[in-house]
């Protein structure tokens, strides 16, 4: 009898996976018919109105993506305080300035960032 209850469920089992991967199948399928079928609408839509069919495109420019990163650093970069003379000199980028600690080395000789 065991048997027999085991048995039904692994066939109810399969029977909701393979209903679950149709209905997937099925959906998937629906929304690429629709897709067709607005881009067919648009293709005729021009064509009626005599204006070329322009493919769907994604515009990207690289260089977009490289100025809003580093136009959004500014701010990271602020120091917070306004300069009270305008004479003073720009503050020293980070990639210049000493690393912490650099005081305490004794067996190297210090020189110039940029020389070799």
């Amino acid at each position: 009898m065991n048997d027999f209850f085991a048995d039904v469920l692994r066939l109810l089992l399969r029977l909701v996976l393979v209903a679950v991967g149709v209905v997937f199948f099925l959906s998937l399928l629906a929304a690429a018919l629709v897709l067709a079928l607005v881009w067919g609408l648009r293709a005729l839509w021009a064509r009626l109105t005599g204006r070329p069919i322009t493919p769907w495109t994604t515009r990207i420019d690289p260089r977009t993506g490289w100025s809003t990163v580093y136009r959004s650093s500014t701010r990271w970069r602020a120091t917070g305080a306004a300069p009270s003379d305008a004479d003073e000199a720009p503050p020293v980028p980070a990639h210049l300035r000493p690393l912490p600690g650099a005081d305490e080395v004794t067996d190297v000789q210090p020189r110039e960032p940029g020389t070799k």
